[in-house]
């Protein structure tokens, strides 16, 4: 599967100009339609969370054409899910809460375009991040992650 990239980049070049009012939409949405999700972030400082996601989505969107140095860094960031208790099934959660907040975000310029762009690039990100999970969880002795996580890829049908 190819990305969007130049699509991709016009966008969240949008969402750049807002920030606060993206990433708080995102937790917004997640939070009221999955609240049982809200106690993996009882002790996270949420500003500081919405940071993070600013960055996670910068750091994808400015290396979309190095897809080594994003198949590392996503790994790694799934790796550090692992210790926050996020396990496979919670990558379809994210991403249906990603793209409802990109629909509301971009509103009348949500095309099927733009949604097929957001929802490839999103099934790369999970993947990926999925993978690191998994070399985390084949080289631990807990069994944290579920072996779901292919499953759990196919289920970002949003």
């Amino acid at each position: 599967m190819s990305l969007n990239v130049t699509l991709l980049k016009q966008s969240f070049a949008k969402i750049k100009l807002y920030p606060n009012t993206f990433t708080g939409s995102f937790y917004n949405n997640l939070f009221k339609d999955y609240p049982e999700v809200k106690t993996l972030f009882a002790l996270t400082d949420m500003k500081q969370q919405k940071e993070h996601l600013m960055q996670a989505l910068t750091l994808v969107i400015d290396n979309l054409q190095r897809p080594d140095v994003l198949n590392k860094a996503l790994k790694r960031l799934g790796a550090r899910h692992v210790n926050h208790g996020t396990i496979a099934e919670d990558y379809p959660v994210v991403g249906e809460c990603l793209l409802k907040t990109l629909e509301s975000f971009f509103g009348k310029d949500w095309t099927p375009e733009l949604k097929q762009a957001w929802t490839e690039a999103y099934v790369a990100i999970a993947s990926m991040m999925i993978e690191g999970t998994k070399e985390v969880s084949s080289s631990s002795s807990s069994d944290i992650i579920s072996g779901n996580g292919d499953r759990a890829i196919q289920n970002l049908t949003l």
